[in-house]
């Protein structure tokens, strides 16, 4: 039985890394039967509309999606498209994992942790106005609730025992945000009494930071508000290699979307050079949640591989300072089809090769596209 899937090939590089995922999901010969819809700025330009009601109709009747990136305009322009689709599907809990691929561009080769982000309110709620008739001042509201506070941390807890995972820790800032803070860790104190099992502890999102970027080996699965889990997403993404190598996934009671957690990165459109991997990742974790899972190890493992061979790697994993030998590089498409080409070649039992940068000098350049990424 085939799976139908909505894809969004999005905006930039959107639809570059989506049809290198594309690539590496038929060589696995998982029978996916691909539903593509538009949306982002070239719909907006015909529509008037950034995401048509056929997207979302789409989503509903599919239950999983892969997304590209799309681009959000910056202080003003068209709502976030991601914000939407997030609130109008109720896909509460976005799921990023940050793993050091290869020990790749990182200080910290053993980076494996996962930041689960409440993604339907607090200040990414949208409720924000000016306050007086001159716009010398606005107000954006933090909405915090206990239910989407109850089921984010139950959702965080849950994910942490199917994937054996040992310990959870809730951020916020309860010291200064005694109601919205206060709320968010009371309900995850609550919460964590029903997982005697799951080691539970809590860090105000200034010290996490400076946790993380101390000894991030030492967390596991970190939940948390909107605003908070989009900062640490990314800083952890830089932990682990930076944005060209992040997945991401949106996910409901009955629904999930897979997507980057990069930008569109317009400057690079058409030009085949973007790094696919994070979204290659994505397909990965869409293929863990439709039970495939030795053909999701192997995506990752042949991900893993190519990386740390760098023969067939796009600019960013080849820059001098990011490797040991000067690497011609490749394009965008060119390592989706050599990853593709290991997919069936790789071995489940053997031990993954990495690099461990922490050695020597750490790498001068490190992912030089990542501020592109971020647009």
């Amino acid at each position: 039985m085939s799976h139908r899937v909505t894809l969004i090939p999005g905006d930039g590089i959107g639809p570059e890394v989506t049809n290198a995922a594309r690539i590496v999901a038929d060589a696995t010969g998982v029978p996916i039967e691909w539903e593509v819809v538009e949306a982002g700025e070239k719909v907006m330009a015909k529509e008037g509309t950034p995401l048509p009601s056929r997207v979302l109709e789409s989503l509903r009747k599919n239950r999983v999606g892969l997304k590209g990136p799309i681009t959000t305009p910056i202080g003003s322009g068209f709502r976030s498209v991601n914000v939407a689709l997030r609130q109008e599907l109720d896909l509460y809990a976005s799921l990023r994992p940050a793993r050091a691929i290869a020990g790749e561009g990182t200080r910290y080769p053993d980076v494996n942790l996962v930041v689960v982000r409440e993604a339907t309110e607090g200040l990414y709620s949208g409720v924000e106005h000016w306050v007086d008739r001159d716009h010398s001042a606005g107000e954006s509201i933090n909405i915090i609730t206990r239910k989407a506070s109850e089921r984010i941390c139950r959702f965080a807890f849950d994910y942490a025992t199917k994937n054996g995972r040992k310990k959870v820790t809730a951020v916020h800032k309860a010291n200064i945000m005694k109601v919205t803070g206060g709320l968010f860790q009371e309900v995850f104190r609550t919460v964590a009494k029903g997982y005697p099992a799951i080691t539970s502890e809590e860090r105000l999102i200034d010290n996490m930071c400076m946790q993380l970027v101390k000894k991030p080996e030492e967390y596991d699965v970190l939940v948390t508000t909107n605003l908070f889990g989009d900062i640490l997403s990314d800083l952890c993404a830089g932990l682990s290699g930076g944005l060209g190598v992040a997945p991401g996934a949106l996910l409901g009671d009955s629904m999930a979307l897979f997507e980057p957690v990069h930008g569109s990165a317009p400057k690079y459109a058409g030009q085949d050079k973007a790094d696919p991997v994070a979204e290659i990742l994505c397909l990965e974790l869409l293929l863990r949640h439709l039970g495939y899972k030795e053909e999701a190890e192997k995506v990752f493992r042949a991900v893993w591989e190519t990386i740390y061979e760098k023969k067939v790697v796009t600019y960013d994993l080849a820059l001098p300072g990011y490797t040991n030998w000067p690497t011609k590089p490749s394009t965008c498409s060119a390592m989706a089809k050599e990853i593709a080409r290991k997919v069936n070649d790789v071995d489940l039992d053997a031990p993954l090769k990495r690099r461990d940068w922490t050695s020597g000098a750490a790498p001068a350049a490190g992912l030089a596209n990542d501020k592109a990424l971020e647009a």
